[in-house]
């Protein structure tokens, strides 16, 4: 196993999988239809298209916080609420200045900024509270910070669909160091039209229930979701020994929006976290895909997976139960593989329209498995080649 665990102390999140860790669990076995569904009003050209929503009422953003006061920002605090005790207690046992805060996100406050901007084409003045600032990047880690009160390392990482996934190789650099003692990682992207209209002006959006894997796959779906974790390089007395065992990343800068055909970056990127964990393909149990259901994705993801894991591994995507989540991606997936560590849940079986592309890569799609192995890979794949990989289990 990996000589340098990262151990996940407490893990938050609020999708269309839900907030409670029943309505998850219900979810993610097919037993209660999460909240994707088909909406109007988002895209330009007038047509639906399905959307993930966090449904549920959202804290409010404390007033001495105003500055902060987004959607996006009521969804940090809504998964960062449920591990605040845990929190709590790092901060007093490291100190303020000893807590890393690294968020991932790829939308921040777009869609406050563009409500705002339709009151000022309609009324001449931008809505009262708005400031640009709230669309900044780094907006979502800077408000983690100052609601716990955090002095320490404070920053976002913003590369598109694996922006919340390399939160975690920046957490484990920063452990290592020695510079911090704790880190608070995270991502939050919640639904605006700027991305929404971005695919669909890519023809990768999806204006029916995305079909990973399936020869009838037409595209995405967008969601929105929000996920916390407590990390540190200590294991406690109280913890299941859960961890991030790996980290591999590549960029391959195949092309701007287009994977590298045969994988070649995601390959670089799962050969790299498996060397990290110390791990060999054999002993991983699970593969999250990133699986967005376009057509060169998953032929892509397929050729990679069974390049380094072949045919047996069981793997699946569940982005037909989120959306893709963009830069949420990495982490509320994350999230999901730290739930069937910790809760023994079976693996998310593969939904789609029950057909498997003949054309793509032989890979063992999840129809009913429990996991066998306790060590599950999960890839976020980005705009520009930008990929990582992470690879989650028990350190004994």
């Amino acid at each position: 196993m990996s000589d340098f665990p990262v151990y996940i102390h407490a893990c938050g999140s609020h999708s269309a999988l839900g907030k409670e860790t029943s309505d998850i669990h219900q979810s993610l076995s097919g037993n209660k239809a999460p909240s994707m569904r088909a909406e109007g009003g988002w895209l330009n050209d007038g047509k639906s298209t399905v959307v993930g929503k966090a449904e549920g009422e959202l804290p409010e953003v404390p007033s001495s916080l105003s500055g902060f006061n987004t959607r996006n920002n009521q969804l940090v605090l809504s998964a960062l609420q449920q591990i605040e005790p845990q929190i709590q207690e790092a901060k007093a046992k490291y100190g303020a200045d000893r807590i890393a805060v690294v968020v991932g996100t790829s939308t921040s406050g777009i869609s406050d900024g563009e409500i705002a901007l339709s009151e000022k084409l309609q009324s001449g003045a931008f809505s009262a509270g708005y400031h640009y600032r709230k669309q900044e990047l780094g907006n979502p880690a800077e408000f983690v910070a100052r609601y716990l009160d955090l002095s320490g390392p404070t920053y976002a990482i913003s590369t598109a669909c694996s922006s919340s996934g390399r939160v975690f190789l920046s957490a484990k650099r920063l452990l290592k160091s020695g510079f911090v003692d704790a880190i608070i990682v995270g991502g939050t992207d919640s639904l605006c039209k700027l991305t929404l209209n971005g695919f669909n002006s890519l023809e990768a959006l999806s204006n029916e229930h995305c079909l990973p894997f399936s020869p009838n796959r037409k595209g995405i779906n967008i969601g929105e979701a929000s996920a916390y974790m407590l990390l540190s390089a200590e294991q406690k007395d109280s913890d299941d020994p859960i961890a991030l065992l790996g980290v591999g990343d590549s960029s391959d800068a195949h092309h701007i929006s287009a994977p590298h055909p045969e994988g070649k970056g995601a390959i670089e990127a799962m050969e790299k976290a498996l060397k990290d964990a110390g791990l060999n393909a054999s002993e991983i149990g699970y593969i999250n895909a990133h699986g967005t259901a376009t057509p060169l994705n998953d032929a892509m993801e397929s050729k990679a997976a069974y390049a380094v894991f072949g045919s047996q591994t069981p793997i699946s995507s569940t982005k037909p139960l989120t959306g893709h989540t963009l830069g949420a991606a990495g982490i509320i997936e994350a999230s999901i593989c730290w739930h069937i560590l910790k809760f023994n849940l079976p693996l998310p079986m593969q939904i789609n329209d029950g057909e498997k592309d003949t054309e793509l890569a032989d890979i063992n799609l999840v129809t009913n498995h429990v996991l066998e192995k306790k060590a599950i890979i999960s890839n976020s794949f980005a705009f520009g080649g930008n990929n990582i990989s992470l690879i989650f289990g028990y350190q004994s």
